[in-house]
């Protein structure tokens, strides 16, 4: 017998290929009457620009440019979102109202991924991942594979 799933994490950097991935996540919403959570992750700056950064600007106005222009990337991609979510979505297989939300955050990819997972206490994490050849997998590593690796809970991996 398969678990009830109520509550889905999907996972997407938002890019055109990400498609089969979010229709994979609402074929399970639809099938088990769940929740998705839509989730973006905004990668921090590098520690080589921050440093570059911090010679030019005090850290008080730098704190204040970082929170300004985190809070103004996070509604422009919220609004990315509900447009994708739109346009993608036919009228047909509208979910019910609430059955997709959708969270920016900032972190390291695959961490944020798991904590966002915890959180909201998902039964399944949904995300897609792009090929690559095996030599680049090895020694970059994919967002995938690493939360496929440290999840504590079902991680469904959709080719792009």
């Amino acid at each position: 017998m398969l678990p009830d799933v109520k509550k889905i994490l999907y996972a997407s950097d938002i890019d055109k290929g990400s498609r089969p991935a979010f229709r994979a996540a609402v074929s399970l919403c639809g099938h088990y009457h769940s929740e998705i959570t839509y989730l973006h992750v905004i990668e921090p700056l590098s520690a080589s620009a921050q440093s570059i950064v911090q010679t030019m600007i005090n850290d008080s106005t730098l704190n204040e440019l970082h929170d300004q222009s985190l809070a103004n990337l996070k509604l422009k991609i919220q609004e990315r979102i509900e447009r994708f979510c739109e346009s993608e979505l036919e009228q047909s297989e509208m979910l019910t109202e609430g059955s997709i939300s959708s969270r920016v955050e900032e972190g390291a990819p695959w961490k944020t991924i798991l904590r966002v997972a915890d959180e909201i206490d998902a039964d399944v994490i949904v995300m897609g991942t792009r090929t690559h050849s095996a030599m680049g997998q090895f020694l970059l590593g994919s967002t995938a594979n690493k939360v496929m690796h440290n999840s504590k809970r079902p991680v469904l991996i959709v080719p792009l």
